[in-house]
């Protein structure tokens, strides 16, 4: 039997008023029991236009403020001719996205996972500790922040946020994780552009990635090898901080890496 369960808060039913222009295409692919789908969209001109296949998957989005973007990914568009834009079983995604000013730069949050049992919370206009926490949102958050999530594995843990900090720029974060059981923490916040792109080729991997503070950081990290990698990063400070990794673990005890740039 097949369920498809939209849960549409009043907020939405109101903004899809003559008022607002936001928008919600889903489309199902194949079969989908049990999917369970949540979207609350307060503000205007929010979008999201998804496509899904396969069972028992948890999607929660909620968009504050103007621009705001959840779907398929500009890279290589709509996924539903090869299964959907979520293309696996039991996921669970947590998605939420605020701005607060008049204009607002457009949060977008694009996303392919076609592996299963994956867990990925993303947090824009917000910010996260490591242990799930949710600070509150900034007083000055003018969005803009631009992820790309492409999940082929299983069983990965993915908990991140990006937030101004009471400023109007912008962060990005680019991340492919095509192993499996890796547990990823990404966080970037502060005045100035922060960039990350993470790619991990492998599995088991433990990733904590921190850039925040004042300056326009930069990192670059790509995992591979047979055993996995303990990865802490933390670049913070007023002058702009890089940081390039490319690490193939041959280690049968696996491989720690911990870095701290600026102050």
């Amino acid at each position: 039997m097949k369920s498809l369960l939209f849960k549409l808060s009043s907020i939405l039913l109101l903004s899809l008023s003559a008022f607002a222009n936001n928008e919600i295409y889903i489309t199902q692919v194949g079969t989908s029991a049990n999917l369970k789908l949540d979207i609350t969209q307060d503000g205007d001109d929010n979008v999201v236009n998804l496509s899904f296949s396969h069972d028992d998957n948890t999607v929660t989005i909620v968009q504050e403020g103007e621009d705001n973007y959840v779907g398929y990914t500009t890279a290589w568009g709509s996924g539903q001719a090869w299964g959907g834009d979520l293309d696996g079983s039991d996921n669970n995604l947590n998605i939420k996205q605020y701005c607060n000013q008049t204009t607002c730069g457009g949060d977008r949050f694009e996303f392919h996972i076609q592996g299963n049992d994956n867990d990925v919370d993303f947090f824009q206009g917000y910010r996260v500790d490591a242990d799930a926490t949710l600070h509150s949102t900034d007083s000055f958050e003018a969005g803009g922040h631009f992820v790309r999530l492409d999940i082929h594995g299983s069983n990965n843990t993915y908990l991140g946020s990006q937030r101004s900090n009471n400023t109007g720029h912008e962060h990005t974060n680019i991340s492919a994780v095509y192993g499996s059981n890796n547990n990823v923490y990404a966080r970037q916040e502060g005045n100035q552009d922060k960039s990350l792109t993470l790619t991990i080729n492998n599995s088991n991997n433990d990733i904590d990635i921190i850039q925040k503070s004042s300056a326009a950081h930069s990192a670059t990290v790509t995992l591979s090898g047979s055993y996995a990698t303990d990865l802490d990063l933390l670049q913070q400070g007023g002058t702009a901080q890089s940081y390039s990794l490319t690490q193939t673990c041959t280690n049968s005890s696996g491989c720690a890496v911990s870095v701290t740039q600026g102050i």
